[in-house]
């Protein structure tokens, strides 16, 4: 095993272990090398996600696999190269090829991914996940497949209960084909994150935090593994810019106590 390899094959183990830690992982997403520096820098950080809707926003495309598969992969490996933590990868619904389009973010360094299941019929999700873990576990590496379900997302107008059994049955079922994690993004109150736990398991459900979402510590107790932010941190980031230029252009100054932090 060669040293990229060897170094490779490290942090996707600690990236599974971070998975299976008794502290929920927390990963402020990141889009670029910088933000993935100011991140990896900050105390308690251990491990980076990026968030492929910040990614594209970044490149000028809109979210939803505009961004050409080759400009993707090119961005997330820049930020695997900017840190020694464990970097996992938003890769979408897979670029059209989820078993490919890992094998090429892996060979970048990144040693986890989201793919979308887009909520495909059944058999065609799992057919498509179980070739994402394939894929991963061909680079003989722990790579952390998070499995994502849009059964929330895609929810709109039907009844909450069958919402909530299609997520379990789906996170079930990518758990059988390989699946490291169950993401399950959405807006969750207690009682649907305490169901999702308990159908999927604990320790094996990832969530999405926006402004209103349940607090880490709550979302720990109730069992959860991993929380994201998506692209809310580019949006915290690009709030404060746009908060300081108009600060700046009306006559203010740059606000106090701003760091040199790349």
């Amino acid at each position: 095993m060669n040293t990229a390899t060897s170094s490779t094959a490290r942090k996707g183990a600690e990236l599974l272990r971070l998975h299976h830690a008794p502290e929920i992982l927390q990963l402020a997403n990141v889009w670029d090398a910088v933000s993935a520096k100011v991140i990896a820098d900050l105390p308690g950080t251990k491990a980076l996600a990026t968030a492929s809707h910040s990614i594209a926003a970044s490149f000028g495309y809109e979210d939803g696999e505009h961004i050409p598969v080759a400009l993707m992969i090119e961005a997330v490996g820049r930020i695997a190269a900017a840190t020694e933590l464990p970097v996992t990868a938003d890769l979408e619904r897979g670029y059209g090829n989820p078993g490919e389009t890992i094998r090429r973010a892996a060979g970048v360094g990144i040693v986890g991914a989201n793919i979308e299941d887009q909520m495909l019929p059944l058999p065609q999700a799992v057919a498509r996940m179980k070739q994402a873990a394939d894929a991963g576990a061909a680079e003989g590496i722990d790579f952390v497949l998070n499995a994502r379900t849009d059964a929330f997302l895609h929810g709109g107008g039907r009844d909450p209960r069958e919402v909530l059994e299609a997520a379990i049955e789906r996170g079930r079922a990518y758990l059988e084909v390989g699946a490291a994690c169950i993401f399950v993004p959405g807006k969750l109150d207690e009682y649907t994150v305490t169901a999702l736990v308990a159908g999927i398991g604990r320790g094996l459900v990832s969530v999405i935090n926006v402004p209103g979402s349940l607090p880490p510590a709550t979302l720990q107790a109730l069992g959860v593994a991993r929380i994201s932010y998506g692209p809310w941190m580019q949006r915290v980031a690009l709030t404060a810019l746009a908060d300081a230029a108009t600060e700046v252009m009306n006559n203010g100054a740059l606000p106090a106590g701003t760091r040199i932090l790349n």
